[in-house]
């Protein structure tokens, strides 16, 4: 298992700021889980508009980071990085449970594992954790297309 900053990340996914949600990747073993992470500050972009009174991290973007740490591991497993001609998309969701709000100064710990994949189709299980606490979890499906 290995880690990877900032720096490879960026090597494997085409999403910038402000919608990179996967800070650091704490370990990962290829073909089978990945463990990231995102570090949620006040001054992400949404916190203004949701809710300017109690600042709570938006559900969807739970589940994209989720999904940007699936693409990590399913792109690193393959051994490719990103590439202008393909986009790796978020095609599916099941069993979407939010259990506690995020907020700012939480640590949003990514767990994904591979359950399987079947001809270009990969399907996940993904949990978020603040404090070794769920707060989301899902069956995530995600897979490559030429563009």
């Amino acid at each position: 298992m290995s880690a990877m900053d900032i720096h490879e990340i960026l090597k494997y996914l085409p999403h910038r700021y402000p919608f990179l949600l996967v800070d650091k990747v704490v370990s990962i073993e290829n073909g089978k889980n990945i463990v990231a992470l995102k570090n949620v500050s006040i001054n992400e972009p949404f916190f203004p508009g949701h809710f300017p009174h109690h600042p709570v991290m938006p559900g969807v973007l739970i589940i994209e980071a989720l999904a940007q740490a699936a693409a990590v591991l399913t792109l690193k497993t393959e051994g490719n990085t990103q590439k202008e001609d393909s986009v790796y998309y978020f095609v599916g969701i099941d069993g979407v449970r939010f259990k506690k709000p995020v907020t700012p100064g939480d640590q949003l710990i990514l767990k994904v594992s591979i359950e399987r994949q079947i001809k270009g189709l990969w399907k996940y299980a993904a949990r978020a954790e603040v404090d070794n606490q769920l707060v989301t979890e899902a069956k995530l499906m995600c897979t490559s297309r030429s563009v």
